[in-house]
């Protein structure tokens, strides 16, 4: 089977190139914050997480003369749209959705093959207004993404992968249509010498990886094959991170950066804190890093064996972790021990379990039957005179749980009150330990009077 083809259009300027590079994993495609760098065609091979396929970067659409420079660059990307398998329409999150993007949003869509809609320069939560606004394109939920620092890589592979015909199974490395199904992606990370290592070690049934009492030993993010109870996992030891004012070794700095791209990729990640001395700093650093990238959270409490006589300390710390980690209430907490091969079956229980959970579903009905019990119960606060109110809510996405309410002035809500929504869903809708987004959508219409 030939090779498939993944074009990559939008407007000039929108990350278009940026992406290319970060695609093929090399700069071949100039990057400038000048519109227009990009002029012709530009192909490369990616291998990407499984995945085989052609990718071209193509000049930026804008309306022009097909006599001019510009026209036939236009020509050159409707070329690409029209033998492209898939297309990645680009859009600048912080920009949001221009009038310029509506004819090309429509050009894509009368090519026919699968679009997937990014809204890039969405770095750190930034421009997620503008990524929102994406939808009135109708070319479906777009992937909030950042080319330059890589965020968004997890999600835009799901996609990827949904879309793109199957791979030859010798040509894929993860073998994902083989018998047992797909395999879940399990990051196991930590700060140094919680005993990551040794866990997996323990779980593979061999001394696969190089453990010992030296902390640091792990440099590489370790992707490994497993199978728990016929299902498929694959595993990834990652280096120990640092505080980052204490990591002056740039092999180490590299190594730390491995295993940010590890929890990316993850769809669960096992956080190992060392039982003997849990929730320093540094561990709640972690955990919140792994909220931050909306990945699924189990906590593991390592080397259990050697604090297991000490009664209640299993309820204090499942009561710690209520009380430090409330973004990811209700996170499953195991005691095991890697070294002594103790609770390792529940620990994969709960990574099963939170992988459901962060792929959860629900209907819009169901949503507005509890938003409508809920704003009963504790209505939203006024502002200047006038209630705030919050008509309908729907989820948007899963991977993890994403909920849109809509209604005025929803800008003024206070955080309090979006906390109480957030624990609101979590409870009705058994939602434990995953990361829960919220985006609010005022009415734009000036005699929306409330």
């Amino acid at each position: 089977m030939d090779m498939p083809t993944v074009a990559i259009v939008g407007r000039p300027n929108v990350g278009k190139s940026t992406l290319f590079n970060r695609l093929v994993g090399k700069k071949l495609a100039l990057v400038d914050d000048r519109p227009g760098v990009t002029r012709d065609r530009r192909e490369g091979d990616v291998r990407f997480g499984g995945l085989h396929f052609r990718v071209i970067d193509t000049a930026g659409l804008e309306e022009s003369d097909a006599a001019t420079l510009m026209g036939r660059m236009r020509m050159q990307t409707e070329a690409a749209i029209l033998a492209a398998d898939v297309v990645l329409f680009v859009i600048d999150a912080r920009a949001g959705v221009l009038p310029a993007d509506q004819p090309f949003a429509e050009l894509v869509r009368r090519a026919g093959c699968p679009v997937i809609l990014i809204a890039n320069k969405a770095e750190g939560g930034t421009g997620l207004s503008g990524a929102y606004e994406a939808f009135t394109l109708g070319l479906g939920d777009p992937i909030p993404f950042s080319a330059e620092h890589g965020e968004g890589l997890g999600e835009l592979h799901e996609a990827l992968k949904g879309v793109l015909p199957k791979p030859n199974p010798e040509d894929d490395d993860e073998d994902e249509d083989a018998p047992g199904g797909r395999s879940l992606k399990v990051a196991i990370v930590g700060r140094p010498n919680a005993g990551k290592s040794t866990l997996i070690n323990r779980m593979l049934g061999e001394d696969r990886l190089l453990v010992g009492p030296e902390a640091g030993i792990t440099r590489d993010s370790i992707s490994l094959d497993w199978e728990w109870r016929g299902r498929k996992i694959k595993l990834h030891d990652t280096a120990g991170m640092r505080r980052r004012a204490r990591i002056d070794d740039k092999l180490e700095k590299l190594a730390v950066s491995d295993g940010l791209r590890a929890v990316r990729f993850a769809e669960v990640v096992v956080v190992l804190l060392d039982a003997t001395i849990p929730f320093e700093k540094q561990d709640l650093t972690i955990i919140d890093l792994v909220e931050s990238e909306g990945r699924a959270v189990v906590i593991g409490l390592n080397k259990w064996d050697l604090v297991a006589d000490q009664p209640g300390l299993l309820k204090q710390l499942r009561e710690d972790c209520t009380r430090l980690l409330p973004q990811v209430r209700g996170v499953a907490v195991v005691p095991l021990s890697g070294l002594a091969g103790e609770g390792l079956d529940k620990l994969m229980q709960a990574v099963v379990q939170a992988a459901e959970v962060w792929d959860k579903r629900i209907s819009t009905s169901r949503i507005n039957d509890w938003l409508s019990e809920a704003t009963s119960r504790n209505p939203p606060p006024a502002v200047s005179g006038r209630r705030i109110k919050i008509r309908y809510a729907t989820q948007v996405k899963s991977r993890p749980p994403h909920f849109a309410l809509f209604g005025n002035q929803l800008n003024a809500l206070p955080k309090s009150y979006t906390r109480y929504l957030v624990n609101g869903l979590r409870e009705a809708f058994e939602l434990p330990g995953t990361p829960i987004r919220l985006s609010l959508r005022t009415s734009q219409n000036p005699f929306d009077k409330g």
